[in-house]
């Protein structure tokens, strides 16, 4: 019997409910998938708004962008598919594939090239280009060079950078290879595409803007961010949440400002080139390819949380935009409040961060590197003895490369490593997990606003009986997590 289009849950669902959602313009479909149109050689968004709908012998459907690319098919200049928020699915699963496209879009493949991008995933190139052709139906090439032709849209059309600095950003390794992917893949030129529009920002920033699937519960995802803000690195400042991060080409900051159907994003660089990179932690760190329709149906089915899921739709799991960030900070927060781990993390943060040339606002300090956590003195840290010496256990692990919190890192493996160190225990490698490789299936029993709330809503508040009821959730964990951390917290005013 085939699937009704009503809940999209992985990209193999039957071709029968694809061919339902294109005909019904169906926008939840958005992203999963890929609709190529074989009569007139254009792919497009399920919900593209084209008057006549394609008939469905000429419907191919592709899981990426990219592979709809490679069959010869260009993008859709009414609907912009490549604008769209990614597929979930590579963010829920953890297996080579999923693992392969996190990172080429965190921009591996054009620092280190494909080789390097098998050497980071322990395959050999010939076996990666295999599986993501099998599955995916495009290579690694292909797969970045969607990557930069989406780069290179956002660069034309919302800034007045010249052609030659966006080819640069994009990844491009000539202006002869930008213009020719830019015709290929929307065909037009970079000036058509452009048109008489022009940025609205100087050269210093970058403004872009960032999509996401609705419902987006921003007040809380805001609030979230401002709770746990470390001052040096973080600040919100009226509607704005700003940030430092590090990025290859050096420091950078974000000012991420909520809109109705999106989030309005403003980057400093170091480095052009480090835009989409900046572009993708900004959306881990808010969780902007969520589709919160499939994550709360999902949750329902259990029963048990659907007050909580009533009253904080399109609810989110904020990351990191960094692994060392959310490591040493999970650190921190172990067994003391937020304020306590936000006082110690801005200490300590103000002492050893590296200080910005340019300030903005409040951030002025960038997160110390791992390399430079490693070698601190713990006695120094002013810190418990067990936890200052777990800090720079766990930094000297993630800067040698025996602990991976990297894009493209296999979760589990990360969280068994974690384990491995002194003074690493359940909560903290689950909560690194959640926030630096945006786990959507971690679960933390045994945190006390969780068991105090579970207790509340009738729940099992031991360890062992709220992680057995937690199964029912999975996969997605973290976000009933979430919930019961949000009822928390309106309940009191620290966890």
């Amino acid at each position: 019997m085939a699937a009704q289009a009503d809940s999209p849950t992985t990209p193999d669902r039957p071709l029968e409910a694809w061919m339902e959602a294109v005909e019904s313009r169906d926008a939840r479909f958005d992203g999963w998938v890929t609709v190529g149109v074989t009569s007139t050689g254009i792919y497009c968004r399920p919900s593209c708004p084209t008057p006549v709908r394609p008939m469905r012998r000429n419907m191919e459907f592709f899981s990426t962008p990219a592979a709809a690319q490679t069959a010869g098919f260009r993008a859709c200049k009414r609907c912009t598919p490549d604008a769209v928020p990614g597929s979930p699915e590579w963010n829920r699963r953890d297996d080579l594939v999923a693992r392969a496209i996190r990172a080429v879009d965190d921009g591996v493949v054009d620092r280190l090239g494909v080789d390097g991008l098998a050497r980071q995933l322990a395959v050999s190139t010939r076996h990666l280009h295999r599986v993501l052709v099998a599955e995916v139906g495009a290579t690694p090439i292909a797969l970045a060079r969607a990557r930069r032709a989406r780069s290179a849209r956002l660069l034309i059309e919302t800034t007045s950078m010249p052609f030659s600095d966006v080819a640069f950003a994009a990844g491009f390794e000539s202006i002869r290879q930008f213009n020719d992917t830019v015709r290929a893949v929307f065909a037009v030129s970079p000036t058509q595409m452009r048109g008489g529009r022009s940025g609205l920002e100087g050269p210093e920033w970058i403004s872009v803007r960032l999509p996401f699937r609705k419902p987006l519960l921003v007040s809380h995802l805001f609030g979230w961010l401002g709770l746990h803000a470390v001052d040096g690195i973080e600040e919100v400042d009226g509607e704005i949440y700003r940030r430092s991060m590090r990025l290859p080409g050096g420091p950078a900051i974000v000012e991420l400002t909520p809109a109705d159907d999106f989030i309005h994003a403003r980057f400093r660089l170091s480095a052009l080139t480090d835009l989409q990179q900046a572009i993708q932690r900004s959306r881990r760190l808010l969780d902007l390819d969520a589709d919160p329709a499939v994550i709360e149906a999902r949750l329902r089915e259990s029963g048990d949380l659907d007050d909580l899921l009533d009253r904080r739709p399109g609810l989110r799991s904020p990351g990191e935009v960094d692994g060392v960030d959310a490591a040493i900070r999970a650190v921190i927060h172990q067994q003391v409040s937020v304020a306590s781990a936000r006082g110690v993390a801005s200490r300590l943060v103000r002492t050893h961060g590296d200080p910005l040339d340019v300030p903005v606002g409040a951030v002025d300090r960038v997160f110390p590197t791992p390399e430079a956590w490693a070698v601190l003195n713990p006695d120094a840290l002013g810190l418990p003895k067990s936890r200052a010496q777990t800090i720079v256990t766990v930094a000297d692990a993630i800067a040698s490369g025996q602990v991976d919190l990297s894009p493209s890192a296999d979760r589990s493996a990360a969280r068994e490593s974690m384990m491995g160190l002194k003074g690493i225990g359940p909560w903290t490698a689950q909560i690194v997990s959640m926030k630096a490789l945006s786990d959507p299936d971690a679960f933390t029993a045994g945190d006390l606003a969780l068991r105090r709330v579970a207790g509340r809503l009738g729940l099992p508040d031991d360890v062992d009986g709220l992680n057995l009821h937690a199964e029912r959730w999975r996969p997605w964990r973290s976000y009933a997590m979430h919930h019961l951390w949000a009822d928390y917290l309106s309940t009191t005013k620290d966890s």
